[in-house]
């Protein structure tokens, strides 16, 4: 990113923003430049933050418009989805916080109702702000209120199922008012895909609805003698011509008020539209066009149109200081750098990979050996690591666009007629498919693939994004296989282990790196057998049995351990569902002390699952401590010190195993 010219110029007319309020107090003709010099802002932010960033630096017009027409303290207004929210986050008494943007204790990536009067919603996912803004207006048409509701719903959510279910009620709903704003900028993290992408592209490149009647009026009027009278009576003829210029009318053929397309990026368009639209009965429509990554150089040639930015590189503390987050403990004693890999140990091991990245390859390996490999991601082909894959085989993939529902569904399908699908979608997206698992391919007993990224914690996007329910929500359907690795070799042999499956199972994997070599006996092939654990330790004064890439902590802990004259077994337990019976029957058989460990919530997760099982098979040795994420919402930072505040770093662990052994028995 680049700064401009007003980075040096300064921000005055930003400056004497404190309240919507004092917005109100600049004369129209100040507003382009307050944008201006609210993008240099946002990049300013952004580039020492992190965030999401291009669909912010397109809205900003409208933002200052809204606000300018509108007075949200009352009205309410709602973002589909909220990261396009940082322009109305420093409008509305919050850019004295915004350097805490994403950060633990700071201000949330996404809108938040916690955070602001001025947001309804914490909406961190896409395609519901619609039907958001219909209830509220509804309830307040019940209580009496006098106040606006409008959502702003980019046309990517737009083509989400769940937003058309909204637009079709609200088309049937004579007593409803409400302003849904489409923004149209034909993006959503990747390209705008679908019929609904073409109809707009078509209405883009049409002429416009309002210039068209000015034509007709001006013709009218010229018409000697008779000329005022047609167009006083040809108002009628002239919607009939809308219909002619503007391609399809879906959104008047669902019964809204559609007006638009106008630009998003001139101010005095949109506060024209806003103006006249804003006191309509009814739901209306108004379509405004703008560019994602306004302001960004170089946003045109990137895939996303700098959908997000990672924040810049922070140097290393000096030793006198402390740095913010806690430090890694040093390489495994009990575990070599040269064990841990399957390098030589006088060669440097493998860096780290993307546990994407990990996935990515694992499954172009996959599809080019079987020809029923299928791979599907909504919306995310990017961030699950399928654009290697897109490319290589196209005839057997689909991007379904923010339409999980649809991808799940269609996934079951594809079974149905003998594939192998590989439904790859974040954790907490695939809870919006809750209903599709169950009955289009659970009940089915269908062999779809479930490739859960972001599982566990994922740091700055906060709880919207946190994926730490797979386990409970899925582990109660008949005949699901649930599994987790516990580094990239694991997710390979998990991947193709699935496939062979002939019901339907899930892998869950976190963000960011993978340990690139085996832990426990690097010599040893990942060999994936159904329902069986893999003991990595020996140890006599306890066990930890851990889930996923939590093994990786627990191998750290005992090395902690290990230090203070406390051996401990460590376990993988790689299935949840179904658990290894009888590994886990004698692990409590000879052990005082056993720690179950994972990152996801302790209601419902693989500690729950272990304990049904020990209480199914009657008393047994071990006292057992089930170690998660409490049952509360974690809200956003920096991943390592949300696992230190929740006690799921190792060196947490390893306390925690020390004062069950000192505590009385």
């Amino acid at each position: 990113m680049q700064n401009s010219d007003q980075d040096s110029a300064g921000t005055p007319l930003f400056d004497s923003i404190n309240l919507p309020a004092d917005l109100k107090k600049l004369d129209p003709s100040q507003l382009p430049d307050l944008a201006q010099e609210m993008r240099q802002v946002i990049l300013n932010t952004v580039q020492i933050t992190g965030g999401h960033l291009g669909s912010g630096m397109g809205v900003v017009e409208l933002t200052i418009a809204l606000h300018y027409i509108f007075d949200f303290s009352n009205d309410r207004l709602i973002f589909d989805v909220g990261h396009q929210a940082y322009p109305h986050k420093l409008l509305t008494e919050r850019k004295d916080r915004i350097l805490t943007l994403r950060q633990k204790g700071g201000l949330s990536g996404f809108t938040n109702r916690w955070e602001s009067k001025y947001d309804v919603y914490n909406m961190g996912h896409a395609g519901t702000a619609a039907s958001a803004a219909l209830g509220i207006a509804t309830g307040d048409r019940i209580a009496g209120r006098d106040r606006h509701a409008v959502a702003v719903v980019g046309d990517a959510a737009m083509g989400a199922g769940v937003a058309f279910e909204a637009l079709n009620y609200a088309g049937s709903d004579e007593k409803l008012r409400a302003l849904v704003i489409l923004n149209d900028n034909s993006w959503s993290i990747a390209k705008t895909v679908g019929a609904l992408s073409r109809y707009l592209d078509r209405v883009r490149t049409g002429p416009f609805y309002g210039q068209a009647k000015k034509n007709l009026h001006s013709v009218l009027k010229s018409i000697p003698l008779i000329g005022k009278e047609l167009d006083e009576k040809f108002d009628h003829a002239i919607d009939q011509v809308r219909k002619l210029v503007v391609p399809g009318q879906v959104f008047e053929e669902l019964g809204l008020s559609y007006y638009g397309p106008i630009d998003g990026h001139n101010m005095p368009e949109v506060l024209d539209y806003l103006t006249r639209v804003k006191d309509l009965e009814g739901v209306t429509l108004l379509h405004v066009r703008t560019q994602k990554g306004k302001g960004v150089h170089g946003s045109e040639d990137r895939y996303d149109r700098a959908h997000a930015a990672k924040p810049a590189a922070r140097p290393a503390p000096k030793k006198e200081e402390k740095a913010d987050e806690k430090p890694r403990a040093e390489p495994l004693k009990v575990v070599s750098a040269a064990k841990a890999s399957v390098v030589p140990a006088r060669e440097e091991p493998p860096k780290a990979r993307a546990w994407t990245s990990w996935f990515g390859d694992s499954l172009e390996e996959l599809a080019a050996k079987d020809e029923r490999v299928f791979a599907l991601t909504a919306a995310m082909p990017d961030g699950t690591g399928l654009m290697s894959y897109a490319e290589k085989f196209p005839d057997r993939y689909v991007d379904a666009g923010i339409a999980e529902q649809h991808a799940v569904a269609f996934a079951s399908g594809l079974a149905t007629a003998g594939l192998r699908p590989v439904a790859a979608i974040y954790s907490t997206f695939l809870q919006r498919a809750y209903d599709q698992v169950f009955q289009e391919v659970a009940l089915q007993h269908l062999p779809v693939v479930f490739a859960m990224d972001r599982a566990g914690l994922v740091g700055e996007d906060g709880p919207s994004h946190h994926g730490v329910f797979d386990i409970a929500y899925l582990r109660t359907f008949p005949g699901m296989t649930l599994m987790a690795p516990k580094d990239g070799p694991e997710l390979r042999a998990m991947l193709a282990f699935a496939i062979t499956l002939k019901g339907p199972s899930g892998i869950r994997y976190p963000r960011g790196n993978a340990p690139a070599g085996r832990l426990g006996d690097p010599d040893k092939t990942a060999v994936i057998e159904i329902g069986k654990m893999e003991v990595l330790r020996q140890g006599g004064d306890g066990a930890i049995l851990a889930y996923g890439h939590m093994v990786n902590e627990a191998m750290e802990a005992a090395s902690l351990l290990e230090s203070r004259g406390v051996e401990i077994e460590v376990v993988n337990a790689r299935f949840v569902k179904p658990l290894d019976e009888a590994g886990i029957l004698a692990l409590a058989g000879r052990h005082d002390r056993v720690i179950t460990l994972e990152d996801h919530s302790v209601c419902g997760g693989f500690g729950s699952a272990v304990l049904e099982l020990l209480a199914a098979h009657g008393p047994h040795r071990a006292q057992i401590e089930v170690l998660g994420v409490p049952d509360r919402f974690i809200e956003h930072g920096s991943k390592s010190l949300l696992m230190r505040d929740i006690g799921l770093d190792a060196a947490s662990i390893a306390e925690r195993f020390l004062s069950d052994l000192t505590a009385p028995v």
